[in-house]
């Protein structure tokens, strides 16, 4: 039985919503707090198991390859100045059992497409895809909870969440039967549909586990929504051969494709970090006094 070890992040996107910050470097570098979006994608894979993390890249990513590889000049001077603690974090941006393989997205031709450009490197195993824009806050990994589901269902997984109505445009939409506490079989999906057609509200959002079959389906698809190669419409093809199940995962979403949904993850993850919680939760009782 195969267990989920690799993992695809698509990560050439131009992250156009944040010019100028990304006009010269990539959108999942921006930092929460700490680190930035992309190293929590990544912490997420490597608590569910992950040891493989395979980095779907474009033009301008090269900050990405950067932030994962040993910074000799860097640690050598926190060496050279005694400070020990930053050099750990440094050394440990990753663990030493886990492997960056890194491919490159040649056009802008969608999310399905990105996904078929890892196809050589998963091979014939089933494996995660991950979008680092999604940022996710739960006490157990979202990756871990699906991996575990994968583990004894032996079949695709979707994240997925309700979301109103008139959001059903900005997602893949799913039309799906009960199964199994927090599961459902997925018998239909659809890319971004208007609000009137929508066939529910359940929405697809950045955490996926795949059969590898998908790629079968990826490299014979046409241009779908946008013009692009939709991984929707990969999955919906997919599900006509084997099931494919959508996981009302635990946690809390935040879209940091957007700057609002970004600065509530900043938000959130200020007041539970240990460093500038209590002070940055006094701040904004503060705030709220003075209004």
């Amino acid at each position: 039985m195969t267990r989920i070890r690799k993992a695809v992040f698509p990560v050439a996107g131009l992250g156009s919503r944040f010019l100028p910050a990304t006009k010269a470097q990539p959108k999942e570098m921006l930092p929460i707090v700490d680190r930035p979006l992309i190293q929590y994608a990544v912490e997420e894979a490597v608590a569910a198991g992950i040891t493989e993390l395979i980095f779907v890249t474009g033009r301008n990513k090269r900050a990405i390859e950067d932030h994962f590889d040993k910074a000799y000049e860097l640690e050598s001077e926190l060496e050279a100045s005694n400070k020990q603690q930053l050099l750990e974090i440094v050394r440990n941006v990753i663990p030493k059992n886990v492997n960056c393989i890194y491919t490159r997205q040649p056009a802008a031709l969608g999310l399905g497409h990105a996904v078929l450009c890892a196809r050589s490197i998963v091979g014939n195993e089933p494996f995660a895809v991950v979008l680092a824009d999604d940022f996710m806050d739960a006490s157990k990994p979202v990756l871990a909870q699906m991996t575990e589901r994968y583990d004894y269902e032996r079949a695709s997984l979707l994240a997925v969440q309700d979301v109103p109505r008139e959001h059903t445009r900005q997602y893949g939409i799913v039309s799906a039967a009960p199964y199994r506490e927090q599961m459902e079989i997925v018998n239909g999906i659809v890319e971004k549909p208007n609000p009137e057609v929508a066939p529910s509200t359940l929405a697809v959002v950045g955490r996926y586990v795949l059969s590898n079959r998908i790629f079968e389906f990826l490299e014979n698809l046409g241009a779908g929504a946008g013009g692009e190669i939709q991984l929707t419409d990969g999955i919906a093809a997919l599900l006509k051969a084997e099931r494919v199940l959508a996981y009302r995962y635990e946690g809390q979403r935040y879209d940091c494709g957007s700057k609002l949904g970004y600065l509530k993850a900043t938000v959130a993850m200020g007041m539970k970090h240990p460093e500038t919680g209590e002070g940055f939760r006094q701040y904004l009782s503060e705030l709220e006094v003075c209004k």
